[in-house]
């Protein structure tokens, strides 16, 4: 099984440049894209799903989700870890 393209979801971009780049990877014959985000980036997360969501509709399909934390820098950070397929 071939690993599913990762997005890291940070403050620096947008949330309609995360949407064109899901898109334009599932375009590219990639069958799984993995949305992850950490502490305050999580709420984004759930925002650009919902836009990719709204923009293919049936196209895709949210695989899994998961709900955790992680230690950085002696902290516990929570996450937020999304797997989109293709479903054409």
């Amino acid at each position: 099984m071939n690993k599913p393209y990762q997005i890291i979801v940070s403050r620096s971009k947008s949330i309609e440049d995360y949407v064109l780049e899901i898109i334009e990877a599932l375009n590219h014959n990639t069958e799984e894209v993995e949305i992850k985000g950490s502490g305050w980036d999580i709420n984004k997360v759930a925002d650009i799903y919902n836009s990719v969501k709204e923009k293919l509709k049936d196209g895709v399909t949210l695989d899994y989700i998961t709900i955790g934390s992680e230690t950085k820098d002696r902290r516990r950070i929570s996450y937020l870890l999304l797997r989109i397929k293709r479903a054409y």
